[in-house]
This record gives C-alpha cells, sequence and structure tokens, in this order.
C-alpha cells in the first residue's frame, strides 16, 4: 500500500465581518466560509465544488470515489489543492475508459450546492448487500445527544450542514460543510485515506434532507442505517428501500419519523403519551 502525496491545504471555515443588528448596533459575526473548488482528474475538468475549505482533499477524493471515478485507493498517487488558482488536482493511475461518457450523464441533484452524480451511479448495480443493522430506540435518542457537541461552526456561524458516522450511540467522525452531499464526501474520503473504511460504523447521520443522493453515498458506504434532523424525498424512500436502508427523519429531541422500519426499529424507550394524541400501530417492541 503506497502514501498518497497529500496538499493538506486546510483553510478556516468560518471569518469575521461587520453586521448591523435589530438596534441599529454595529458588531462583528462570524460567517461559514464558502470557497468555489474545481476538481480535475488527470487533467480533466470534473467538477467546481463549494467547500468550507476545512478538509479539501478528503472532500476531493471522496467526491471522485462516490461518482465512481476512482475505483481503488491504489490508483490514487497525489491530491494538490492550491487556494490561490481555486483548484485541486488530482493524479491516478488510470481514469474510467467512459470518463466521457460519465460526465455526459450528469444528474442535477436538490443537494446544496448544486451537487451532482453520474448517471450511472444511480443504476447502483455494484452495490454489495447492507447488513439489516437494529436500531433500538434508546440508541437513537442517546447519539441525538451525544452529537450536540459537535457542531462546532454551525453554532458559531450557522449555513452549515453537519454529517456523522457513528456506531450505535458512538460518534466516531464529524464533518461540517457548506453542503451535505460535501459532508458526506469528506467523510467518505477521509476514511478511504485513512484505511479505516467507516471503523465499524453502522449509522449514517446528516442535518439535511434525505434524499436520493444521500441513500445512494451511504449505501456505497456500506452504511445501511441513516438518520437526519430533516426530512425525507419520494426518491429518497424509493431508493432506500431499493437498497435496504433504514431513514429517520425529523430527529429531534425525543421525535423522530422512522421509513421502512419493519423489524428493524426497537421501540425500547416509547415517551410519554401527549394529551390527547392518538397512536397508530406499533412498528416493533424490545422483548
Amino acid at each position: 500500500m503506497h502514501a498518497i502525496k497529500l496538499s493538506r491545504a486546510r483553510l478556516p471555515t468560518t471569518l469575521e465581518i461587520d453586521v448591523t443588528d435589530e438596534f441599529g448596533e454595529c458588531r462583528r459575526q462570524a460567517i461559514a466560509a464558502e470557497r468555489a473548488l474545481t476538481v480535475y482528474l488527470n487533467r480533466h475538468e470534473i467538477v467546481t465544488l463549494m467547500t468550507l475549505g476545512a478538509q479539501p482533499e478528503a472532500l476531493v477524493v471522496g467526491y471522485l470515489r462516490n461518482q465512481g471515478l476512482v475505483g481503488e485507493r491504489d490508483d490514487l498517487l497525489a491530491v494538490h489543492v492550491d487556494w490561490e488558482v481555486e483548484a485541486a488536482a488530482v493524479v491516478t493511475r488510470h481514469l474510467p475508459e467512459d470518463l466521457q461518457e460519465r460526465l455526459g450523464q450528469r444528474t442535477v441533484t436538490t443537494g446544496c450546492g448544486q451537487g451532482t452524480v453520474f448517471g450511472r451511479l444511480l443504476d447502483a448495480t455494484a452495490l454489495k448487500p447492507l447488513p439489516r443493522t437494529l436500531l433500538p430506540q434508546s440508541v437513537l435518542y442517546r447519539l441525538l445527544e451525544n452529537l450536540g457537541a459537535y457542531n462546532e461552526t454551525y453554532r458559531s456561524a450557522g449555513a452549515v450542514h453537519g454529517c456523522a458516522l457513528c456506531r450505535q450511540d458512538e460518534v466516531l467522525d464529524f464533518i461540517e460543510d457548506v453542503g451535505r452531499h460535501n459532508a458526506v464526501d469528506t467523510l467518505a474520503g477521509r476514511q478511504w485515506l485513512e484505511q479505516s473504511e467507516s471503523q465499524g460504523a453502522d449509522i449514517f447521520y446528516t442535518t439535511g434532507r434525505l434524499t436520493s443522493e444521500m441513500v445512494l453515498k451511504v449505501a456505497q458506504m456500506g452504511i445501511s442505517v441513516l438518520v437526519s434532523r430533516s426530512g425525507v424525498t419520494q426518491k429518497g424512500v424509493e431508493l432506500a428501500e431499493r437498497f435496504g436502508v433504514l431513514l429517520i427523519a425529523r430527529a429531534k429531541g425525543r421525535h423522530f419519523q422512522a421509513i421502512h422500519a419493519s423489524d428493524r426499529l426497537v421501540l425500547d424507550a416509547v415517551p410519554a403519551k401527549r394529551p390527547g394524541e392518538k397512536r397508530s400501530t406499533k412498528v416493533a417492541r424490545s422483548s
């Protein structure tokens, strides 16, 4: 296993500007950075990503991997980010033979920052069967509590999404970026570069919508539980059913909406019923 040459061109995720508040007072306010980074694969222009710039090399590698443009870690030789020209140059041993055809089959997704998924990936014929991970309700609640300590950029500046790799209620890795697709790509890239392959993660958390893009990328990482504090889209639901992904949407406090729960959601911590509230059929209870 050879070492990949990395530039490690990390930049601060926030900067300060002058704002005037509702009292007419001027003060300094932290805002999220947003930088353009054009990705070149063996001198072929691939895409321009908008990012905080916190982990640019991991973002680029994760993006290329999730798009199927780099198949094996051993194919990677170097990733060099140069912020002066807002470009990332990636050198690999091999290019896909049908690169130009793939570049012509882009699907613009609903991801923040106009994320793209190349058309052939929507077929997802190469995905391995996902594990049918069980999710106890009590574990979900503990995980949501633990995640509260990680959104540092959001707390100081807002305007970002966060994603996390988790092993039950343990947060293994957490990333913030201006788009949720950037955050998941960065996590995938960092795990690949560090050869940790998700560290046994069995739950993926995102602050953004559960779209088809998010379901596909999480399935590519071999994870079958996807949790979000936001909602879900029709295509996200369809792909989750196809791949066997348990979706947990609108997860805040003690509330959530489980989709494709079947026998995988274990209701072992049901909250007290609110006055006047009706309950429908339960999914599964702990024995």
